[in-house]
């Protein structure tokens, strides 16, 4: 079946394209007519030499911190959703369920999981945000629909952000693994080369399918307290974002991440103090801590190897 485009003007449509057997939607808005395939577009957005930024909720984000990071980042700089991924074929839904929710008191909406792309606008750089969450089953298929969205809008650059549960204590500052196997982003100071051997998430399926496609790639990792993963982590959070920042020299305010992370600290701290088992853990990881650098930074090298570490007893504690 031939489909044509949408008449410029008239908005987004979605269309059925059933040649030789098969089924697929095609996404129709201002005069084109794109294949989607996996992805669903509501819109085509304008974009200036964009940078895809991708989180994943699931087992890349220790503290909900880099997907916490990555909601901030489209909310603070006022995002719009323009595509997802639809998750009925990478997703086993007895493992991640649907929830539902009343919308004003009396319609019910189910809310599938999330693998949404958001486009922001920052001085000289626009991001293409995707949200994820870490899929079930067909994991490269999974990639390809995030690349191809990356292909469709000429991203330059793909940036992971993920959170691991390391030994540090939560008195200071979240340090930051800045990993890529590209030269020439290897050229710069602080970033480490991508050497982890062992089991791996999403984020690293990502990078292996993009490098190999020829997008460069750069990966953010913060390590959070082991010993507080039960609830989001902002401070780890804020962490990422002033790398982020720093990184892709972005105007973006972390005004209110600062003081979330500020709040936190307090209750935290509040907590901890009237525990005294849990207080004592905590001073002994702070002085293994000063013994064992003698800045208070760990390098990129000690955080890559916290984070083996952490994937290799992830991946053996997986069934």
């Amino acid at each position: 079946m031939t489909v044509r485009a949408q008449p410029a003007g008239q908005g987004p449509c979605v269309r059925r394209d059933r040649d030789r057997g098969s089924q697929r939607d095609i996404a129709c808005f201002d005069g084109e007519t794109v294949p989607v395939g996996h992805v669903e577009w509501i819109s085509r957005p304008e974009v200036h030499r964009p940078v895809m930024v991708c989180a994943f909720s699931g087992w890349n984000d220790g503290g909900e911190a880099a997907s916490t990071a990555a909601r901030y980042l489209r909310e603070e700089l006022g995002s719009t959703r323009f595509a997802r991924v639809d998750p009925e074929e990478f997703f086993d839904f007895q493992v991640n369920r649907p929830t539902v929710r009343l919308v004003e008191g009396v319609t019910r909406r189910i809310d599938w999981p999330v693998n949404d792309f958001a486009v922001a606008h920052s001085a000289g750089r626009d991001l293409i945000v995707f949200s994820g969450t870490e899929p079930n089953v067909r994991w490269r298929t999974y990639c390809e629909a995030v690349l191809e969205v990356a292909r469709s809008l000429e991203a330059e650059l793909l940036v992971t952000l993920g959170a691991f549960l390391a030994d540090v204590p939560h008195t200071i500052a979240p340090p930051i693994a800045v990993a890529s196997a590209d030269p020439t982003w290897l050229e710069r100071p602080g970033i480490v080369p991508a050497r982890y051997e062992g089991p791996t998430g999403i984020v690293g399926v990502l990078h292996d399918i993009a490098g190999a496609a020829g997008l460069p790639t750069v990966s953010l990792w913060g390590a959070a307290p082991h010993y507080l993963s039960a609830n989001a982590n902002p401070r780890v959070s804020l962490a990422l974002l002033e790398q982020l920042r720093d990184l892709l020299d972005l105007e973006l305010d972390t005004g209110r991440m600062e003081g979330a992370a500020r709040a936190w600290l307090e209750q935290v701290n509040e907590a901890i103090e009237e525990d005294g088992n849990l207080a004592g853990y905590v001073r002994r990881l702070e002085h293994a801590s000063e013994e064992g650098e003698d800045e208070e930074m760990p390098s990129g090298d000690d955080l890559a190897a916290e984070l083996e570490r952490y994937l290799r007893e992830r991946g053996e504690a997986d069934p």
